[in-house]
């Protein structure tokens, strides 16, 4: 439910609003908007329904929420969240967020420098993984926190705030100290108890879309988050699994629309994950941008063959420079930029 407050509802009584909803056993969150302030209302129905709160002091109206997910939407919500990133990265406004970088933190020497040639080309965020889920046990299974140290050394260099992935609330005090967005991948998107930790953090959380996931699965996973006290939360498709073999993923560029009209939160597009060829990933950014994401998330290696997680979809970084030029052509055409 949400309490829809009068423009010149007062602090004292939004505060005995909240104390009144707490004191019935209820959860509120407060949604500052620059016309309205909402109060979201979290708890069993029944007693929501059998409480007048129209009736207090600076509400103006009562609205129960019909979708399954409350915070996630847009009627908890109706302004578009912007979720700040360091110091000066938004994401969720009219630029449009470039995150891009190695797979996996292989050293740190070819970390540096990937991030230099991203920076150069107009990247914002410097994706890296320390900690890699590998289908394969056998496989390359990243630095871990030595992995992270390297990041952090790489944003004290670049200033390039870093986005890398999380896979165990074990590590979640490392992340909060190393990471400035913390990742929750595909396999870890219904983990719940994970969810529950990173909503109770601050860190800006990019969640992605699970390889089998339904829409509504994907809002209720960020609901995990929001309803724990974090509502920075970004979005991010990166392809599901569907019967098609000629690429990795399909990527559901059509989810952006459909996502942006039901929620609030940013939306951002990994398509070097769909693709898995780095051959078509400049297609899918391009299509990506015109479909309104708010982001991108791509992977960057000198010498792919070489690379020790994802090679053959990572791009090479003057062909990254090369189609950050024709992005910005795209991203102008729609009203945006880069």
């Amino acid at each position: 439910m949400i309490i829809v407050l009068k423009p010149d509802a007062s602090e004292a009584q939004i505060k005995h609003i909240v104390t009144k909803v707490k004191a019935l056993g209820l959860k509120p969150m407060i949604s500052r908007g620059i016309e309205r302030t909402l109060i979201g209302v979290i708890g069993e129905e029944e007693i929501l329904r059998s409480q007048p709160l129209e009736v207090f002091p600076g509400v103006e109206k009562v609205m129960p929420v019909l979708s399954p997910y409350k915070l996630v939407s847009r009627e908890f919500k109706p302004a578009d969240t912007v979720v700040r990133v360091g110091d000066g990265v938004r994401v969720g406004g009219r630029k449009i967020v470039v995150m891009a970088g190695p797979c996996a933190v292989e050293n740190y020497e070819l970390l540096l420098s990937i991030a230099k040639s991203v920076k150069k080309a107009g990247a914002t965020v410097l994706r890296g993984g320390a900690f890699k889920p590998r289908t394969s046990p056998y496989s390359f299974q990243g630095l871990g926190e030595e992995g992270l140290k390297f990041l952090a050394e790489a944003r004290k260099k670049t200033g390039l705030p870093v986005i890398t992935e999380l896979m165990d609330v074990r590590d979640l005090e490392l992340f909060e100290k190393h990471a400035d967005i913390i990742q929750i991948g595909a396999r870890n998107m219904q983990n719940f108890d994970l969810l529950k930790e990173v909503g109770r953090s601050k860190k800006p959380v990019l969640l992605k879309r699970g390889m089998a996931s339904t829409v509504k699965d994907w809002l209720l996973s960020a609901e995990y988050i929001l309803q724990n006290g974090n509502f920075n939360v970004i979005l991010c498709e990166r392809g599901i699994r569907t019967f098609e073999t000629e690429t990795r993923f399909t990527q559901d560029l059509s989810v952006i629309p459909v996502v942006k009209q039901k929620t609030h939160l940013p939306v951002v597009v990994d398509p070097s994950h769909a693709a898995g060829t780095w051959g078509l990933v400049p297609s899918m950014a391009k299509a990506a941008v015109a479909a309104g994401a708010d982001g991108l998330l791509m992977e960057i290696h000198p010498k792919p063959e070489e690379a020790l997680c994802d090679g053959q979809q990572s791009m090479l970084p003057e062909k990254f420079a090369a189609l950050m030029k024709d992005l910005r052509k795209v991203a102008k055409a729609v009203g945006r930029e880069i």
